[in-house]
């Protein structure tokens, strides 16, 4: 069997795709923490943001949410200036407005989890590409469902990086089918 190619050999990119990528999840803490991850990637790499991490769960408390959503102004920058973050401001500040977006719609539907889940009556759509070229960048999921997060107040979620993360959450497996990884594999 051929895995997904796109990890190549760095062990960090494996251990993802191997351990997390397209696995679902409804665990509200880390559904936090891949959308913020996957919106200070926007104009990066992965690897760039997978090799900060652990700096991020460190300077957002492993991305508590109640916690980020009280962030001020001040604790922003001493993020930015303290911690081995992404040093773009508007992304740093995002994980507050998030944050507090995802408090609201924890109030009106019960969980995030469930929020986004419900846009694929909680069933995971499972692709079955055979080769990494065919996966498209964003889809018509993804745009729709960017676009209601914009609405209520997320920040750096475009369609493409909207479908990024519902890669990451296993909304959407897009393991190719011959990776040992693909949902029908497992």
């Amino acid at each position: 069997m051929e895995n997904c190619s796109w990890p190549g050999s760095s062990e960090m990119m494996q251990a993802y795709h191997d351990e997390e990528w397209c696995r679902p999840t409804r665990d509200e803490r880390y559904i936090f923490e891949l959308l913020n991850l996957e919106g200070a990637q926007a104009g990066l790499s992965w690897s760039i943001v997978l090799a900060k991490r652990k700096a991020y769960q460190a300077a957002f408390r492993n991305f508590d949410i109640g916690y980020c959503a009280g962030l001020s102004d001040a604790d922003l920058e001493n993020i930015k200036e303290n911690f081995g973050v992404i040093k773009h401001f508007a992304k740093i500040k995002s994980v507050r407005s998030n944050a507090q977006a995802v408090l609201a719609i924890q109030k009106e539907f019960g969980s995030f989890a469930d929020f986004l889940w419900s846009f694929v009556d909680n069933e995971p759509i499972i692709n079955a590409w055979e080769d990494q070229s065919q996966m498209p960048a964003e889809s018509p999921l993804s745009a729709k469902i960017s676009k209601e997060l914009k609405k209520r107040g997320f920040k750096f979620v475009g369609p493409v990086t909207t479908y990024s993360f519902l890669q990451a959450i296993g909304i959407v497996d897009d393991h190719i089918r011959t990776c040992a990884f693909h949902t029908l594999n497992r």
